[in-house]
């Protein structure tokens, strides 16, 4: 079963990246990922012919062989029956339905009939499967070997993480190798090259693209040259992530017009195309003539960054390749032949990783370390965040903008959130570090949190920032803040603060209880004043400006327990909307 298998993914292999290019055009919400298996069993099971498609063939794939095989059915059940209509659309417009097959409609019909079939069947599995889960500790639970959730507890306890600037980044991305031979690859595709049945380029054209990217056009033997090359399909594969290579038409593909600009001009389009290319990393897995064993090392390159992170950022070679060939046998049993057989091919099973990390500029191996570079620390970070892991990563302290500071400070215990401070401050002259942060806390008056947060550390400097105060006083937001520390720093000539600054800086206060939740912002209100005062601060403080000002009346309404205030704050709402208005 196993030689047919692969016999009939080889030649389902280039009608499927047909599809997924005709995909990205006509049905950008489908999810191509899920069509593979199904087109597979089809051609194993139902027909010979794999443009042939009849009525029963639809039941007999999805709703008898897909529950027995289907890996992920969540994502099944929410996403197979579009991806198929969709798969069926693409056959039919490109003129792959053969002769003998249902009509369109018809097969698209038949869908509609069985879909709610399919998805209880998807269903059934996910409960299923939920019901093993809780039969089992969650140590006995196994995981993919490039998955990150089982090294969630210890990337936790990771110390703080330090990221580069995005100008230093989004330097080290223009020198990414693979990008440079994507961008060559595409800019020799040129425009409306069209794409073959069989293989997606004759031979003839693969040894040009293999000259274009500067590759030896490798010794066949028996084997098509299409098959030979899995550097090409990789790099092809790249240009299409990183939309340097578009579909045009049916069974045609071209250059994006912007691709031969790379590297581009602007630093966020640089860091956007890179982190585009990011899951590109899985082409560093290696590609062995067994498909089995080639499955076995998925998720190779994914499982050594998590370990060269846990590292803190660098480990020897040796360790790494340890520690993975005994990852590889644990994963699957065919683990230690699949490695066997990568000591074979390559010579070490982590060439072709270390390759296409260092390709794609994420590690550098030196007298047999390796280390993550900056950019690779960003895109682990990336990853990390793509399964839901958090990991305490940050701008590195002199990389680290003032609006950063604050941001991140404001999420800080006040401990860590002073020591961030004061070694930001290190680095800075104190006149005009409190300049920075008050600028920084004007870019949004809807801020309360890093409003506050500004005007406690450029409190904390004392008289060297009253310059950075009384520039503060133009700016309504920041004005309340100013006046009152002016005022405590015995300013000649300073505006002595308002009533209207003291209701600002209440309603500042409002707001960031409120997002803490309803009993911190009761508790708040009750710090205010009893009722009566309450009542007589809801009847003047709606004419402040405030941006919040609105909603935070309306949740004075709704949370304050006593009815004369909810009446108060209903009143005051009214006036501020009609204010407004």
């Amino acid at each position: 079963m196993t030689d047919r298998i692969e016999a009939a993914a080889a030649e389902l292999r280039p009608l499927l990246q047909n599809f997924i290019l005709w995909a990205r055009e006509n049905a950008p919400g489908s999810d191509s990922n899920l069509v593979g298996s199904v087109a597979l069993w089809h051609r194993l099971i139902a027909s010979g012919d794999v443009g042939r498609w009849r009525r029963a063939d639809l039941r007999t794939v999805l709703l008898d062989r897909m529950p027995q095989v289907v890996e992920d059915p969540d994502a099944a059940a929410d996403g197979m029956v579009p991806a198929i209509r969709a798969y069926l659309t693409f056959l039919s417009e490109t003129g792959r339905l053969s002769a003998g097959s249902a009509s369109l409609k018809e097969l698209l019909t038949e869908l509609d009939n069985i879909e709610d079939d399919f998805v209880d069947a998807m269903e059934d599995l996910v409960a299923d499967q939920d019901d093993e889960y809780d039969e089992e500790d969650e140590e006995d639970e196994i995981d993919g070997l490039g998955d990150f959730e089982p090294f969630a507890d210890e990337l936790a306890e990771l110390d703080t993480i330090r990221l580069r600037p995005d100008s230093e980044l989004a330097a080290a991305a223009r020198e990414v190798r693979l990008i440079t031979k994507a961008r060559d690859l595409a800019v020799w595709v040129g425009s409306e090259r069209r794409v073959g049945e069989t293989s997606l380029l004759t031979d003839v054209e693969i040894t040009e693209a293999l000259a274009a990217l500067g590759l030896p056009v490798p010794k066949t033997d028996d084997a098509s040259l299409a098959d030979s090359v899995p550097a090409l399909w990789n790099i092809w594969n790249l240009a299409i992530d990183l939309d340097f290579l578009q579909p045009e038409g049916e069974d045609t593909v071209s250059a994006d017009p912007d691709t031969a600009e790379w590297p581009f001009e602007e630093d966020d389009d640089v860091l956007d195309a890179w982190l585009a290319g990011l899951h590109s990393i899985d082409y560093g897995d290696p590609e062995l003539d067994d498909e089995d064993a080639t499955i076995a090392l998925s998720g190779l390159t994914r499982a050594l960054l998590v370990r060269v992170l846990l590292a803190t950022g660098s480990k020897p070679l040796a360790e790494l390749r340890s520690e993975l060939e005994e990852a590889v046998a644990e994963y699957d049993d065919q683990g230690p032949q699949a490695w066997a057989a990568a000591v074979a091919q390559y010579g070490d099973p982590l060439a072709p990783v270390l390759d296409w990390l260092a390709g794609y500029g994420m590690v550098e191996v030196e007298h047999d370390q390796v280390r993550l570079t900056p950019l690779g620390m960003e895109g682990v970070v990336h990853l990390a965040d793509d399964s839901d892991i958090e990991l305490d990563a940050r701008p590195a302290i002199d990389a680290m903008t003032a609006l950063d500071l604050l941001s991140f400070s404001a999420e800080l215990p006040e401990e860590e959130a002073d020591a961030e401070f004061a070694a930001w401050m290190e680095l800075r002259e104190p006149a005009k570090a409190a300049r920075e942060l008050l600028e920084a806390a004007a870019e949004d008056d809807a801020d309360a949190l890093v409003r506050v947060q500004a005007a406690s550390m450029v409190g904390s400097l004392g008289e060297v920032a009253v310059p950075a105060w009384q520039d503060a006083l133009d700016e309504p937001s920041l004005r309340p803040y100013a006046a009152t520390h002016l005022a405590q720093l015995g300013v000649e000539d300073a505006p002595p603060p308002t009533q209207a600054d003291t209701h600002w800086l209440i309603l500042d206060m409002l707001t960031i209880s409120a997002g803490l939740g309803r009993p911190e912002f009761v508790s708040s209100l009750d710090d205010i004043g009893n009722v009566p005062n309450l009542v007589n601060l809801l009847d003047v403080i709606w004419k402040v400006p405030h941006p919040h000002l609105e909603e935070l009346l309306e949740a004075i309404g709704k949370a304050h327990p006593d009815k004369q205030v909810g009446k108060a704050a209903k009143r005051a709402l009214f006036k501020a909307r009609s204010n407004h208005n």
